[in-house]
């Protein structure tokens, strides 16, 4: 498969990072940038075959067969709309769009002209992410009741990031975005978000945006879903997930604490993706491409393609994850509560989920069981109809 890309900045080579990291039936062969030096420059260090600031013309070629969309947040209705007009299957990076309404025209867009839109959001696909998500699904911690993903770092590289108007917000559309998405793997994408409680400011940064945030979500089955992201994190990336189930416990840290520690006088140039300094200790990444997602990602989203299926992150899911943090924004203003709105919801409309009570016997639920410290075991029960709480030593019901 051949592939365009659209942007030649610190994603973008992220991107074909991972897309050349190994030897493999799909190529890059050609780059857009609204910089023709950049462009040049990126198909040089690459050896793409052919480079311009023309977006159409890099879109329309007729040996293009995928477009990687890796431009600035206020570009990407446009970009997709390109790729809908060429008919060309087009995977666009995180945020999809700056709300939930560019979002849905996008996929709009894509559905009507019968091409594929993949998602790129590439920390649902980290290896340990992907092996947890298996584990949810195959019962290992039971019904998830709670899902936690924290994103902080000292902030983007880019100028653009830090434009309200061109990015659509602060830290919780840059960072946000992926800790909502990692959470909804988790409780289940059929599940509806319902409503979201959030607080965001400004703390440090002379900018419109919010620079760091915090947001619980609510979901019709009664699981929470909650993000912490902040562009004042001091230290590096701090890439965190936490998963509560019924019957185990997920933890998760991805990037910060990876088993990987290094001390350096100064001697080291770039160690790992946000890191602040290259001297004293230092936390490198092994694989920093794989470790972050992005060659799970684009195995799929180039499976999905081929094989006509639709990959594990769609447009559809960048179009959700845009709406819950629609209902982000406007509950850090009023401080409540607030809907989140979506349009032609796709998932389950079940209203009753059920209790996640366990029946002990046909008079009590089981509360709790545990050994205590000198060896005796025992339950806690709850009456059914009286609602008593009861101790109980199990031993005596063996």
């Amino acid at each position: 498969m051949n592939i365009a890309m659209l942007g030649s900045g610190f994603i973008a080579r992220f991107y074909a990072d991972s897309l050349q990291a190994q030897r493999a039936k799909d190529s890059l062969i050609s780059v857009y940038s609204r910089n023709i030096d950049k462009a040049k420059k990126f198909a040089e260090d690459y050896k793409l075959t052919f480079f311009s600031d023309d977006m159409d013309t890099v879109v329309g070629r007729a040996d293009v067969d995928a477009v990687v969309i890796s431009l600035p947040n206020n570009l990407h209705e446009a970009a997709v709309a390109a790729c809908a007009k060429a008919k060309k299957h087009v995977l666009c990076t995180k945020p999809l769009g700056r709300n939930a309404a560019e979002a849905k025209r996008m996929l709009d867009m894509v559905e009507e002209a019968g091409i594929m839109g993949g998602y790129l959001e590439d920390l649902c696909y980290t290896p340990k992410n992907l092996k947890a998500i298996k584990a949810v699904k195959d019962g290992n911690i039971g019904k998830v009741l709670w899902a936690k993903s924290r994103e902080a770092h000292p902030g983007p590289h880019s100028d653009w990031f830090w434009d309200h108007e061109q990015s659509g917000g602060g830290a919780m559309v840059d960072l946000g975005c992926h800790c909502v998405e990692i959470a909804r793997n988790y409780i289940g994408k059929e599940i509806r978000p319902v409503e979201v409680m959030c607080w965001a400011a400004t703390q440090v940064h002379p900018i419109k945006a919010e620079d760091s945030a915090i947001g619980i979500v609510k979901y019709a089955n009664g699981a929470i879903g909650q993000f912490e992201v902040s562009w004042c994190f001091r230290g590096g990336m701090d890439l965190r997930d936490e998963v509560m189930g019924t019957e185990g416990t997920i933890w998760l840290n991805n990037f910060l604490r990876t088993g990987f520690e290094m001390f350096s006088t100064g001697k080291s140039g770039y160690v790992s993706e946000k890191a602040e300094s290259s001297s004293g200790w230092l936390f490198p990444v092994g694989d920093e491409v794989h470790e972050l997602g992005y060659t799970n990602m684009f195995t799929d989203m180039f499976n999905a393609i081929e094989n006509k299926t639709e990959p594990l992150e769609s447009f559809y899911d960048g179009y959700i994850v845009n709406a819950i943090l629609d209902a982000c924004y406007a509950s850090a203003k009023t401080g409540r509560w607030e809907p989140v709105q979506i349009e032609g919801w796709r998932g389950d409309k079940t209203d009753d989920y059920g209790s996640n009570y366990v029946s002990y016997d046909e008079h009590y639920y089981l509360i709790k069981k545990e050994i205590l410290p000198h060896g005796d075991h025992k339950l806690i029960l709850k009456h059914k109809v009286t609602g008593e709480v009861i101790v109980r030593d199990s031993e005596v019901d063996a």
